[in-house]
């Protein structure tokens, strides 16, 4: 049975973190998302403008929690957040595209509870997964990429035995894990932070199982992991 550990390095930098990770099994899988998906992201859009208060778009509290968290590891020079990723194009009025059905759900949680979220394919690990301080120089392709870009020394990413899954928590997946129109079986994650956030945990969990249930007809597992239960089956 593979596992996702995750490690202690992980929880030295951040103790009070949380991660929400849901297993979805058997899922409906399609190239395109039903109109319900697209207006359920476009709903999601507006939502997340309650997250973007302040009048400086790197004033607003998610930004700084998560600017602040990628100070802690080793990156490369511009490094930000998924979570910064989304709500940059809400704060410069551009619509998140549509993807595919289950990329596009978690985007819709991602936007309205300003938590990162990311999804790979369960079926292609290759032995445990981690999340970890790495020593550097795993193998990673990035989407659409045919150059290997290794992780840096120091780096926090999930990986597994063959290389690295997603770099600097949800910043970058890679193409063999990727999540694609064959995806059967999917691990989420979303990464808490600020521990003062812990029911938008919950209540993102809440809102992809519902719509994952309904719109893709999955069979659902959530877990949320802390530094005293930092393990699970796969």
């Amino acid at each position: 049975m593979t596992q996702f550990l995750v490690d202690q390095s992980f929880w030295n930098l951040f103790p009070k973190a949380q991660l929400g990770v849901i297993l979805l099994r058997n899922y409906q899988s399609q190239e395109e998302s039903s109109e319900e998906i697209k207006n359920l992201l476009k709903e999601s859009h507006l939502l997340a403008e309650k997250h973007l208060t302040a009048a400086n778009f790197a004033d607003n509290e998610v930004i700084q929690t998560y600017r602040k968290a990628f100070q802690q590891f080793k990156t490369k020079k511009g490094v930000r957040s998924s979570i910064e990723a989304l709500l940059k194009r809400v704060s410069n009025g551009k619509q998140i595209p549509s993807i595919n059905p289950l990329v596009d759900i978690y985007n819709a949680a991602s936007l309205r509870f300003a938590l990162p979220v990311g999804a790979e394919d369960l079926d292609s690990f290759v032995g445990d997964l981690r999340l970890t301080i790495t020593d550097g120089g795993d193998s990673f392709y990035l989407i659409g990429d045919d150059t290997n870009s290794p992780t840096l020394p120091n780096e926090l990413c999930y990986k597994d035995n063959v290389g690295a899954v997603c770099r600097c928590l949800n910043w970058r997946d890679g193409e063999r894990t990727m999540i694609t129109a064959n995806t059967k079986n999917a691990f989420l994650v979303i990464e808490l932070l600020d521990p003062n956030k812990a029911d938008q945990l919950l209540e993102a969990l809440d809102f992809i199982e519902e719509h994952t249930k309904l719109q893709l007809d999955a069979e659902i597992e959530k877990y949320v992991l802390t530094q005293d239960n930092a393990c699970m089956d796969l």
